[in-house]
């Protein structure tokens, strides 16, 4: 994206920060690097804005236990029915790699996940209840460390979930019927940068 069109994007989503809904768009072109970014809660983790070439990016740097997932929450957003996306890109990581989408979000232990792995050539879907993981579905996806676009949908119980355009995941679950924040996600040690996370409520 280029830089003009990212700072209109930033301030878009400097406005919809305490919007519930509707369409927003979230870059990080108009915060300090090595700072928070605005807008955002650093629920587990230590999340921060970095430099990836001349981009500015949100990136994951804490080094954590195998068990520990990393979550930055949107600030204000409540999501049911959404459509929403992010660009990952996978970095350093010795137990874990790469990273994905939170939606539904009622806290740091009690979510949605979609994530795309490196080390082990996948693409899954969570349910993570009270800090546990349940798989929905899995996809076999060649890894390395380029950018990717990790899409999901959500209607009512339906998900279906894309990565760089191709549908990989569906599966259906109600444990989450409610409205929740969105937010990007690592575990363990994943070092991970994030960009351009967009969201809306889906037809």
């Amino acid at each position: 994206m280029r830089v003009g069109n990212k700072l209109a994007a930033a301030s878009t989503a400097l406005m919809l920060t305490g919007a519930t809904a509707g369409p927003g768009a979230w870059n990080f072109e108009a915060d300090a690097v090595g700072g928070p970014a605005k807008g955002f809660s650093a629920e587990v983790g230590r999340w921060e804005v970095a430099l990836d070439g001349g981009n500015r990016v949100l990136a994951q740097r804490a080094q954590n236990a195998n068990r520990v997932y990393n979550v930055a929450l949107v600030e204000g957003t409540s999501y049911k029915d959404v459509d929403v996306s992010v660009r990952v890109k996978p970095g350093a990581g010795e137990l874990d790699q790469g990273g994905g989408l939170v939606w539904r979000a009622k806290d740091k232990d009690n979510y949605y996940i979609a994530r795309f792995n490196p080390l082990e050539d996948n693409l899954r879907l969570y349910l993570v209840e009270n800090g546990r993981r349940t798989q929905l579905d899995h996809a076999d996806v060649k890894g390395d460390r380029d950018w990717h676009t990790l899409r999901i949908t959500m209607k009512d119980r339906e998900i279906t979930g894309w990565l760089d355009g191709e549908k990989l995941l569906v599966a259906e679950d109600s444990t989450f019927p409610d409205a929740g924040r969105i937010g990007v996600w690592s575990k363990a040690d994943a070092q991970s940068y994030f960009d351009d996370l967009k969201a809306d409520e889906a037809p």
